[in-house]
């Protein structure tokens, strides 16, 4: 599943070219990528066609559009395999196209929109807008201090200006789970899935199982340290892929695959002591890590 990295460098694509563009065409290609929207297709194509994109916002890996003049936004989540794809009005965006939308931009280029997902884990749908509860704005890319009504129960990321450290700290500690599963809960702190919680996990030394309760105020600076690291960078590269299912919105492939340390290098030397990167069983999917760098927490 696409994480922080990936939708952001998605959201970032988007945002010169669609803001302050006029939707002028909705056509839903297949309605089981509206399964999330509360309503009937012909509201959801209704409620688009005229509208104006103001921003285009990210909170974890939630995306959506803010619409000029408007109480409601566009949210989109790219499942497994969603991509949100720009081209000509020509363009074609393949078999998996599911709903497309005709642009015409605020410098009067007509562009098009695809949403295009092949497994259908993605969705969009429009959501009310409510304010937020801290009263920060609502993500990255928004100066608004809203955010859909369905993503509000999304914590913040460590990437977000407004993310607060020190409440992260205690409820980590109050948490009573293990450091990755606690990574991975998206009420706790969001955008952190598999790949970059082995990463920022392998950066620190800690095994995964580590209890949340012994995370001290200073290991927990260091990891969000080392996750802010590998994030970071993991933009600049613009995110991780293995297939052609992970693409930007003009269907170019990330390349921070060839920096991981430990995701999906199982078999291969850990690159700062050598010893052999094991893959392990972990809430139906897998984790890497250095038994060496990466050793089991003793019981206490």
């Amino acid at each position: 599943m696409p994480e922080l990295p990936e939708v952001d460098v998605v959201r970032q694509g988007l945002e010169p070219a669609v803001t302050g563009a006029l939707i002028e065409h909705v056509e839903i290609l297949d309605p089981r990528s509206l399964r999330r929207h509360q309503g009937p297709q012909e509201e959801f194509v209704h409620a688009l066609e005229g509208a104006r994109i103001h921003a285009v916002a990210r909170r974890g890996k939630f995306l959506w559009f803010l619409l000029e003049n408007s109480t409601g936004a566009l949210v989109c989540h790219l499942g497994m395999s969603g991509q949100v794809r720009l081209g000509t009005p020509e363009a074609d965006f393949g078999p998996h196209l599911r709903i497309r939308f005709d642009l015409v931009t605020d410098s009067g280029d007509p562009i098009t929109m695809g949403f295009v997902d092949q497994r259908i884990f993605g969705s969009m749908a429009l959501d009310e807008l409510i304010p937020t509860a801290d009263g920060y704005p609502g993500g990255q890319g928004s100066e608004q201090a809203v955010i859909p009504r369905s993503v509000a129960h999304i914590a913040r990321d460590p990437l977000d200006p407004a993310f607060d450290e020190k409440r992260f700290s205690r409820s980590l500690r109050a948490k009573k789970t293990e450091i990755k599963r606690a990574l991975l809960d998206q009420q706790l702190m969001s955008g952190i899935g598999n790949i970059y919680a082995d990463e920022a996990l392998w950066a620190t030394k800690l095994h995964g199982r580590f209890p949340t309760s012994r995370m001290t105020p200073g290991k927990t600076r260091e990891l969000l340290a080392a996750l802010r690291a590998v994030l970071t960078k993991a933009l600049g590269e613009g995110g991780t892929s293995f297939d052609q299912q992970y693409v930007n919105v003009n269907g170019a492939s990330g390349y921070f695959s060839h920096s991981l340390n430990a995701y999906g290098r199982s078999g291969m030397p850990c690159s700062r002591c050598g010893t052999i990167i094991v893959r392990e069983a972990f809430m139906n999917r897998s984790s890497h890590r250095c038994p060496s760098c990466q050793r089991v927490p003793r019981k206490r």
